[in-house]
């Protein structure tokens, strides 16, 4: 697939993939003959995953850090296990932040539907 095509299917600019490439996130694309990256199963495979990875949250460090200790080979999976257990970890600590935010609006949004319906509770109650 060109860089184009990749582009539309998920949703990141040719930029993006360029940097993405560049920083090490996605190992270095094939290229045709003439030079025009060409993704391979492997290099859409990598795209998937740092698309997903990142919209998770996990930050474009621990990706490369993954990126690297995977191109090192089996040596590393209980590293690259690590490092997946620990963003993984993170993410549910944002979860549950986000969880008490959203509990804290839903009392909000009930306030102010007591104070439209004249049966308002005290604002310290929220």
């Amino acid at each position: 697939m060109t860089i184009s095509e990749v582009s539309k299917k998920y949703a990141l600019t040719t930029d993006t993939l360029r940097y993405y490439e560049r920083i090490g996130l996605i190992p270095r694309v094939p290229r045709n003959s003439s030079g025009i990256r060409d993704y391979d199963e492997a290099s859409l495979g990598w795209v998937e995953l740092i698309k997903c990875m990142r919209s998770a949250g996990v930050g474009i460090e621990a990706l490369i850090e993954y990126g690297r200790l995977f191109q090192q080979g089996e040596a590393t999976i209980a590293e690259r296990k690590a490092l997946l257990v620990e963003q993984r970890r993170q993410l549910l600590e944002r979860m549950e932040d986000m969880q008490r935010s959203l509990e804290r609006l839903d009392r909000k949004i009930e306030w102010h539907e007591e104070l439209l319906g004249g049966k308002a509770a005290e604002p310290g109650d929220c």
